[in-house]
């Protein structure tokens, strides 16, 4: 038989079992919470923009109806009080952003994946520590400066060299969204390449394989998962980019860019140049602009997380 002190511990361990219960149960709730606020505020940003970016394109809309078609296929943006005398297409503002994005990518992935090789593979110690700081701050850097820096030093050497009387340009974008989506390769891709297990490097050896040869045929291959996580978050930074990008584009109202001196105007500094002073179907023409960045961003992610999960089943 139990005596009365045990059945005394025996009442308290139950009851602490319970309220350890309860703890748990009220921390899970408390997690879901959390998370349920970013898929919330996913679902009511995207249904915001959605609601008032679709609306011009209704036929009973109370600030006026405008074509779909020309909105998608104009190169002209011509804001009016007058809807016959306005002009609100974006087919210019879709190919420089696509030409913006493209051409930053080109020169950032490679630049952004070598320099991580470097760090996590060649460099001594101090040496990869010293880079790996100076990284971490050109990431904290506002985004804002890089526009400065670019509009004080980048647009004047384009300016001597371009044919347009401006250096504001598609070439000065690139490099500046170059400089601005590198710390984001740069340390995902070190991260990746670090979770390599040395195994992987030392049966590389042992067969009589070279360093570099290990690095570009064994390490590489194997954290390539990883190095496409960063290049697709460089991505949509180079994609969404605003500020910056709005200093040294020069925001044409209209025309495609023919060269890499013309000027451009990517949708995201359409939307940010114009909209504090918008009204009316004006408005609401600059959340359709932001609609179709919208999608074009959603493509964009599905497309390179297909090809990640391709590269994981591999």
């Amino acid at each position: 038989m139990l005596t009365k002190m045990e059945n005394q511990q025996k009442k308290g361990l139950f009851k602490d079992g319970n309220n350890r219960k309860k703890y748990e149960k009220a921390a899970e709730i408390f997690f879901l919470a959390n998370a349920a606020i970013a898929i919330v505020s996913v679902f009511a940003i995207a249904l915001f923009i959605f609601y008032k970016g679709l609306q011009p394109f209704m036929p009973l809309n109370e600030e006026g109806t405008y074509s779909f078609i020309d909105f998608i296929t104009g190169t002209q943006w011509r804001p009016h009080d007058e809807i016959s005398q306005a002009a609100y297409g974006i087919f210019y503002m879709i190919i420089g952003s696509i030409f913006s994005a493209t051409g930053a990518i080109i020169l950032g992935v490679p630049l952004g994946i070598l320099t991580a090789v470097f760090m996590a593979e060649i460099a001594p110690k101090p040496i990869a520590k010293l880079m790996r700081t100076a990284v971490e701050l050109l990431a904290g850097i506002p985004s804002v400066f890089f526009g400065i820096f670019g509009l004080g030093f980048i647009v004047p050497k384009i300016m001597a060299s371009s044919p347009y009387s401006q250096g504001q340009s598609l070439l000065a974008v690139i490099l500046v969204l170059t400089i601005m989506i590198l710390p984001t390769i740069i340390s995902l891709a070190e991260n990746a390449i670090r979770a390599v297990p040395d195994t992987f490097r030392q049966g590389s050896y042992a067969l009589g394989a070279s360093k570099i040869y290990t690095i570009f045929k064994v390490v590489l291959p194997a954290a390539k998962s990883g190095i496409l996580a960063g290049v697709v978050l460089g991505t949509g930074r180079a994609i969404g980019e605003t500020m910056a990008v709005m200093l040294v584009a020069g925001n044409p109202i209209a025309g495609i860019p023919t060269s890499i001196w013309a000027p451009v105007r990517p949708m995201t500094t359409n939307i940010a140049l114009e909209m504090g002073y918008a009204f009316g179907l004006h408005q609401e023409m600059l959340f359709a602009t932001g609609v179709v960045l919208f999608i074009f961003i959603m493509i964009i992610n599905i497309v390179f997380n297909k090809i990640a999960y391709g590269m994981k089943s591999s």
